[in-house]
């Protein structure tokens, strides 16, 4: 138990990392509204970002753990011009519904939970493109760790999601990733003294410590036509990177339009690194493939 709550409270909670977004050097009027929105019987509360021609539209995904709006976040890419909405997970601040986690007990990994946050996430977009004239130029997800699991089913579910931002998200199922998580420990040193080939045996083999039904993102994505960007860093203890990346390349081999960047100095945390490229490196690219920028 003990390591199933480190597991949790360490991989993908990105809450304290989010107060710590770099702040940019491009300027955008927008206003900032508060709203609410309906999600399979509950009110969502959150808040639009809304520049007066936005570059892209954008809805974040959280990772794991009790997560509330992604403030600083949202400033950041209304900097750079882009619409964002941003609301508090399920159960969490001023959103109603019931939160699922180790913190209260319940399991956040299983399938119907998954589902429910990406039930979410899709009435985010329906509820963003209220707002944003984006007509038949859609909306993109963004999101963090856990949020490579939920983004894939919230686009299967919603036409109108067109890209993918993913920042270190994993692709393999839940039941490897938890293999893979209790292997390193999260210890920031672990590819100093294991191999890719023991990590990869450890997740072909280690038995399983909990019994559910795995959730595969591969499945889903070999489904979609949207757009894809990962963001990985290469000393990554909390994914299997290599492994996450030669999934994708396999997609990519069968036509999936999905890219990825790895940046071999960084952590799990790409999205709030010190380190200002990864963010201003999804933003071009965000922009470029939006269909929404003027020429």
């Amino acid at each position: 138990m003990k390591s199933y709550l480190f597991y949790l409270l360490c991989f993908f909670c990105n809450c304290y990392y989010a107060q710590k977004s770099p702040e940019s050097s491009v300027e955008s009027e927008f206003i900032i509204k508060e709203i609410t929105f309906k999600s399979e019987d509950i009110d969502l509360s959150g808040t639009i970002y809304k520049p007066t021609h936005p570059d892209a539209a954008i809805v974040l995904v959280h990772g794991s753990g009790q997560e509330k709006r992604m403030e600083k976040m949202a400033l950041l890419l209304a900097k750079n011009n882009i619409a964002v909405l941003t609301y508090d997970k399920r159960g969490v601040g001023k959103s109603g519904g019931v939160y699922m986690g180790p913190e209260v007990g319940t399991s956040n990994l299983d399938f119907s939970n998954l589902n429910l946050l990406a039930l979410d996430a899709s009435a985010a977009v329906t509820e963003l493109m209220k707002s944003i004239s984006v007509k038949n130029k859609g909306v993109a997800l963004m999101g963090f760790s856990q949020a490579g699991w939920i983004i894939p089913l919230a686009a299967e579910k919603n036409k109108n999601v067109k890209l993918m931002i993913i920042f270190s998200g994993p692709l393999v199922n839940t039941l490897e990733q938890l293999r893979f998580q209790f292997y390193t420990e999260g210890k920031a040193n672990f590819w100093d003294t294991h191999t890719e080939a023991e990590a990869r045996e450890h997740l072909r083999n280690d038995p399983d410590k909990y019994q559910f039904a795995p959730t595969d993102p591969i499945a889903t994505l070999a489904k979609l036509s949207t757009k894809g960007l990962w963001l990985f860093g290469g000393k990554d203890v909390q994914i299997p990177v290599d492994l996450s990346i030669e999934h994708l390349n396999k997609l990519k081999s069968k036509g999936k339009s999905f890219n990825y960047k790895l940046f071999p100095e960084l952590g799990h945390n790409t999205a709030f690194a010190k380190l200002q490229e990864p963010m201003a490196y999804a933003i071009e690219w965000i922009k470029s493939q939006s269909g929404l920028k003027k020429k």
